[in-house]
């Protein structure tokens, strides 16, 4: 029988755990990838609601599930590590940039949920349509926005991302000494800028001179591999999958990322005890609060 009086120790191989964690996220990466391929777009089955449901390219398929609670724990990790810096009595900084960290996560995890940021695109959008041709003479904003090829989201709030981005990229190489996890930011922060570029590729016009897929389905047989193996155009099977490796590559850069939190907290709070109690404290009771 267990002794209640005994605390419970509980033994974490971080070595395993995040070499697990990593094996996981990765191959359920390639897996929302093959299924996009061959279910969805394959049309393995005519049922429409499993096609949806493996659609990597959709808001409410499965793989967005997935990059939502990946994003999630990426942004309790990065709140777990605001407690331990505050525990272990970091500079006033420091703590304001693991805070200014874990809410900035907190609301990409949101973002996911929610495209937040392509709303904010198409309200930006609303806001500044009428400016242009009206008999005032249109704002700057609004010039931007005639002649960007691209979509909306991109003027709107793709500036924003790119401070935070560059703000990660100096706090964490400040506060991760190991080069392995500087490593991982890197890389991390590579992922999202090849996505935000499969991004404005896929929002150019099918006529622009920039736009790939039309310049491949134009010089290459990209046209007859599509009609035979999906029945779809070359340019419409290009984008699609443009769509679903933009996603894969956002999950795994968010991945990558989330590694080099969890390794950064599992050395800090490599020796935490955490105490719950209920109610106020007996007397005689000795103060074992939680710190890193």
């Amino acid at each position: 029988m267990t002794d209640p009086t005994r605390p419970l120790e509980l033994t974490v191989r971080a070595d395993r755990w995040l070499a697990g964690i990593f094996v996981f996220c990765v191959s359920a990466q390639l897996l929302f990838f093959a299924l996009d391929y061959h279910v969805n777009y394959g049309r393995l089955t005519d049922i429409g609601a499993m096609r949806r449901l493996f659609n990597t390219a959709r808001e409410d398929g499965l793989a967005s599930w997935f990059a939502v609670t990946q994003t999630t724990l990426l942004a309790l990790t990065v709140w777990a590590l605001l407690v331990c810096a505050r525990a272990g009595g970091a500079s006033r900084w420091r703590q304001i940039g693991w805070l200014v960290l874990a809410v900035f996560f907190s609301f990409m995890s949101a973002d996911d949920g929610a495209t937040i940021h392509e709303r904010l695109g198409t309200t930006f959008k609303a806001i500044n349509k009428g400016a242009v041709g009206s008999d005032e003479a249109p704002t700057l904003a609004a010039r931007i926005l005639e002649q960007f090829p691209s979509y909306s989201w991109q003027i709107a709030v793709l500036p924003f991302f790119a401070v935070m981005g560059v703000f990660l990229a100096v706090f964490l190489w400040r506060e991760l000494r190991r080069p392995r996890a500087r490593l991982l930011v890197i890389l991390a922060l590579g992922c999202y800028v090849t996505a935000i570029g499969l991004d404005f590729v896929e929002g150019l016009g099918k006529d622009h001179p920039w736009n790939p897929f039309t310049w491949l389905t134009e010089h290459t047989s990209v046209n007859e591999w599509a009609r035979e193996r999906f029945h779809r155009t070359g340019y419409d099977a290009l984008r699609h999958f443009q769509k679903s490796l933009e996603e894969c590559v956002e999950m795994f850069g968010t991945t990558l990322l989330w590694l080099a939190f969890l390794g950064h907290l599992f050395r800090v709070a490599k020796e935490t005890r955490l105490t719950f109690r209920f109610g106020a404290p007996e007397p005689n009771e000795p103060d074992n609060g939680s710190s890193c």
